[in-house]
């Protein structure tokens, strides 16, 4: 059903839309956390460093109570992450102080550019004593005779790291989630709104195949023009192809009687070369009058959308047929046909076709005719009926099987009939896409192979 279809390429459309959305979105959000969690972080960690900028300005406070400002028992732990550390920069020596828990070590400076030396607190990341990535941030103070000052404070950048993984999983779970039923959502919004159009479909299919005559059935507003459009195009068809038949109708009476008259004259006088002469002519044109008439009706009939006849009806009604006006001959004729065979055209065209099929069998067969028809599946994906015709008659050489298929060739005058038969059977078959073929029968004569469309 999805396969090469609308509705395929819509949910393929959908599933890349949603997807590309979830994806920035997903990244928007997920740095604005980020964003965020930094924000509260360094609000955190400025709160130590004005602490601390606070007890440096207390000419009150001794040097080496300046570590009692800060009462975060992480500062006293060693390597423990969280580190403060005041340096004074006016020295030849710069002096540092700093908390129990950088031990030996000490907290790096923020890379400054022009841009941000003037700004009273810089923030960023460093690498703090044993490699530990830190969030840092920094100040300058200047207490006048009192000297200046680098105070910095830091903290462990993995509480950061795993705030934010948390939030990312469960932003990965939520989005998931909503992506997954928005795509379940579409899939069914795309199935539900093309049921329409398949079902159009489906009807069309049904109107070929000659199920039905129309659409039928209730439409969307959106799908309603296109079902009233073409129940307009079949019906509009139709009328075409009953014009079509009633203007040939009329063609075939006006011609018919003036050449009937024609010959008739020249019928009159039999010893006339010129009346001769006309009557050969009037013959050559009431045959071709017959042959394009012939045509232009069956040409007509092939427009018509959806007609279809049971083959095995109409194979069993001919065999009948043969039967009793060939009774003389003491002809056995074997049938052999699928009850569910359907040849996609007119009855009437599919009776002409085996009837002279059958029919020229019956006159050469000694005994035996044969009909057999399949049930085929082409290479090219086309349905389409086999109705083979044997009979145990003389056969035919190659060279006069292409003979006898010509309009007006008889190979045997003894034979009755016009020579128009197997002609006709081919020009039939061709209009309606099909094949016609001689070859030699397994009774011993001549095998007719007729190639017609299945519906």
């Amino acid at each position: 059903m999805w396969a090469n279809s609308l509705a395929l390429r819509l949910f393929l459309w959908a599933v890349g839309w949603t997807i590309a959305i979830v994806l920035v979105t997903g990244i928007v959000l997920s740095s604005l956390y980020r964003n965020a969690v930094e924000r509260a972080f360094d609000g955190r960690l400025q709160v130590y460093l004005r602490t601390l900028v606070a007890d440096l300005a207390n000419p009150e406070t001794p040097d080496d109570k300046l570590s009692d400002a800060v009462s975060e028992p992480l500062f006293d732990l060693p390597l423990s992450g969280w580190y403060w550390q005041v340096t004074r920069t006016d020295t030849a020596k710069p002096q540092i102080r700093a908390s129990r828990s950088l031990w030996d070590g000490g907290l790096p400076k923020l890379p400054t550019t022009d841009a941000n030396a003037s700004l009273s607190v810089r923030a960023g990341y460093v690498n703090g004593p044993e490699d530990q990535r830190v969030r840092l941030v920094e100040r300058n103070i200047d207490l006048g005779e009192e000297g200046t000052y680098l105070v910095a404070v830091a903290g462990e950048a993995a509480e950061i790291e795993d705030d934010v993984r948390a939030f990312n999983r469960a932003l990965f779970v939520t989005f998931f989630s909503l992506a997954l039923i928005l795509l379940l959502t579409t899939a069914l919004q795309v199935q539900f709104g093309l049921a329409p159009l398949k079902r159009i479909s489906q009807q069309l299919a049904a109107i070929r195949s000659g199920q039905a005559e129309r659409l039928e059935g209730k439409f969307p507003i959106e799908i309603a023009p296109l079902a009233r459009e073409a129940n307009a195009l079949l019906e509009a068809n139709r009328e075409i192809v009953e014009r079509a038949r009633t203007h040939v109708g009329n063609l075939a009476h006006a011609l018919k009687t003036p050449l009937s008259v024609v010959m008739n004259e020249a019928a009159a006088r039999p010893d006339d070369p010129l009346a001769q002469k006309v009557r050969e002519q009037a013959d050559v044109m009431r045959d071709q009058v017959t042959r394009h008439l012939e045509r232009a009706r069956m040409a007509a009939r092939l427009t018509v959308v959806g007609t279809v006849t049971n083959v095995a009806p109409v194979v069993h009604a001919i065999a009948r047929t043969m039967e009793k006006t060939n009774r003389d001959k003491d002809l056995r004729l074997r049938v052999d046909t699928p009850e569910d065979a359907r040849f996609r055209g007119e009855q009437q065209d599919l009776e002409e076709m085996v009837g002279n099929l059958v029919d020229n069998a019956c006159k050469w067969a000694q005994s035996r005719v044969a009909i057999e028809v399949l049930k085929e599946h082409t290479d090219d994906s086309r349905d389409v009926i086999r109705i083979i015709v044997d009979d145990d008659g003389p056969g035919l050489t190659p060279a006069e099987r292409e003979q006898v298929a010509r309009r007006g060739r008889r190979l045997d005058e003894t034979k009755p009939g016009s020579g128009l038969g197997l002609s006709i059977v081919v020009e039939l078959a061709a209009l309606y896409g099909g094949s016609f073929t001689l070859g030699t029968a397994p009774l011993g004569g001549l095998r007719a192979e007729l190639v017609l469309p299945a519906a």
